[in-house]
């Protein structure tokens, strides 16, 4: 991937505590909880750690915050691992996981209990939300067992880690201040009692730490000097830095925010996502219709389109909704120059060319891109013979007004092959059509009419005896709603479910030189779209983008 240069408030505080001195690298993370699959909003973050890393030369570390063994599992780890890699985002700091710090986190949580900064309490959940009051003027009041003596706290925690206590029986509090404004510092919670198996270390641990806790101490231990992460943990910061003052003395690394990626129709929430895959709504996480990043890769996004979308978004502190619509005109944009032209007929009818002998076939040339470049001119052959599949759409009786494709009697160009005029059409009993009759100019090959005449239309075409069979998916967006961040409290996200949002269409009819295309090519079908090879279900193709949309960059 090319260096992104780019400037913006992030990268200006970068710059000024590089001027200053307090730093003389910079290094960053990407710090995903792996109980879930990424998605594009994540694309964000990994885009600008990765690439202020870069930027300033630096360094650039994935670190799994497996703290929270509930929902966590290898199969999302690797899911991320993939993610990264695909992205071009590969981390040079290394690959790390918070579960390897659990005994340097239990250390610290030590020292701040010998240092009566924190302590153990029996209050249950419910109880501690109700005495640290709220950010509405509630005010706080203390625990019972907030000044139990560092030697009392100390015991408590030690047996809490030999597994003597249930879950929620008690729970490891920083002693911070429960005056403040900022409901963070209210005496959080650092420690819970878990008994659960944790993916990487088994059953060695039954307390873990907290993200707040445990995330500033592992930015450090990695020598992080800058944690850039999004507006939600802005109010956390505070926390963040007490953790870092109170265990490392230290000024970095530093916090700093920078807005979500919102998205339209659609929802970013994992709990969201994971619901619509365990209830079976969605084809698996990698659905194509999900905003997951390999959804998006099944569909047929390449990771440079997702980039230059999160670019062109825009880095600031400023929420926004930003329209789906712009990473597909940014995904067309790039397809229109690299993706090659084939001929699929999604809903067939067939030609019968009358005057053609029935057993020829011959092959005319195609071009594979002609708005590549003005100096390639690479073409493919493809067979023409007697019976060729239409596009049912491109053959009316009795035409819509100024329907310029073929009619009975009218003459139409088969794209790069020969002028027609239609003759006649069969029809079953129920008076459907079922073949459309013409005659072949054969003496205007490629198209181009000996006498000059004008024709008004051009259709593409596949010749019967010489295609693919395949199942075509045309999908939509996921949601109805444009903000989903906007729907009234109660309601329930589902009832938003676009029910249109695939189309499945049976035994299209393609070129036969897809006989052997792969996932992750991408092709133009003329006149249709793009579309690539579904990566789960042979003979299946996705439509990536449609050819054209109102969106303007």
């Amino acid at each position: 991937m090319a260096e992104e240069k780019f400037s913006n408030f992030l990268t200006d505080i970068i710059d000024a505590d590089l001027a200053e001195g307090k730093v003389d690298t910079v290094h960053t993370r990407f710090p995903p909880e792996p109980n879930g699959y990424l998605h594009i909003g994540s694309a964000k973050a990994i885009f600008i750690n990765y690439t202020i890393a870069k930027h300033y030369g630096g360094k650039f570390n994935l670190r799994f915050d497996d703290t929270n063994p509930a929902r966590e599992g290898d199969e999302y780890v690797q899911s991320i691992l993939q993610d990264l890699h695909w992205l071009g985002a590969d981390p040079n700091g290394g690959i790390f996981y918070g579960s390897d710090y659990f005994e340097r986190c239990y250390e610290y949580a030590e020292k701040l209990i010998r240092e009566g900064k924190a302590y153990v309490d029996d209050l249950t959940r419910e109880e501690m939300q109700e005495y640290r009051g709220n950010d509405a003027g509630k005010p706080s009041r203390p625990s019972p067992y907030r000044d139990r003596t560092p030697e009392e706290n100390l015991d408590l925690f030690r047996r809490m880690r030999a597994g003597e206590f249930a879950d929620g029986e008690k729970t490891l509090r920083a002693k911070i201040d429960l005056a403040s404004p900022n409901m963070n510092m209210r005496d959080p919670a650092i420690y819970r009692i878990k008994h659960v198996t944790h993916h990487r270390q088994g059953d060695k641990w039954c307390i873990y730490p907290l993200y707040d806790f445990a995330h500033p101490i592992q930015d450090a231990i990695e020598g992080i000097t800058f944690s850039l992460c999004s507006l939600e943990f802005e109010n956390h910061r505070p926390l963040y830095e007490w953790v870092i003052t109170n265990i490392f003395g230290t000024e970095f690394p530093k916090q700093r925010e920078f807005a979500r990626l919102n998205v339209t129709n659609t929802v970013m929430s994992k709990r969201y996502l994971r619901e619509l895959v365990e209830k079976n709504i969605v084809d698996g996480w990698d659905d194509p219709r999900m905003p997951t990043l390999s959804g998006l890769r099944r569909r047929g996004y390449t990771p440079t389109s997702i980039f230059t979308f999160v670019k062109e978004a825009g880095i600031s502190k400023a929420d926004s909704l930003v329209d789906m619509r712009q990473l597909e005109a940014v995904l067309r944009a790039e397809l229109e120059l690299n993706a090659q032209r084939r001929v699929a007929v999604l809903d067939p009818v067939k030609l019968i060319i009358d005057n053609y002998p029935t057993d020829a076939c011959e092959y005319f040339d195609l071009p594979n891109n002609p708005n590549r470049d003005a100096n390639d001119t690479s073409t493919r052959k493809v067979a023409f013979t007697k019976e060729v599949w239409i596009d049912r759409s491109d053959f009316f009786e009795v035409p819509p007004p100024k329907f310029k494709r073929l009619t009975l009697g009218s003459e139409v160009r088969l794209m790069g092959a020969y002028l027609v005029r239609c003759t006649g059409v069969d029809k079953d009993e129920a008076g459907n059509i079922t073949a459309v009759h013409a005659e072949a100019d054969l003496e205007t090959k490629n198209g181009n009419p000996a006498d000059g005449r004008k024709v008004r239309g051009t259709i593409h075409w596949v010749s019967c005896a010489h295609c693919v069979e395949a199942e075509v998916r045309l999908y939509d967006k996921l949601f109805t709603e444009a903000n989903m961040n906007s729907i009234p409290d109660g309601a329930d996200f589902k009832d938003y479910l676009n029910p249109e949002s695939v189309t499945v269409i049976s035994h299209a009819k393609l070129e036969e030189s897809l006989q052997d295309a792969k996932p992750g090519e991408r092709f133009q079908f003329v006149r249709t779209g793009y579309f690539t090879p579904d990566s789960k279900n042979p003979g299946v193709y996705n439509r990536i983008v449609t050819l054209k949309d109102s969106f303007k960059l």
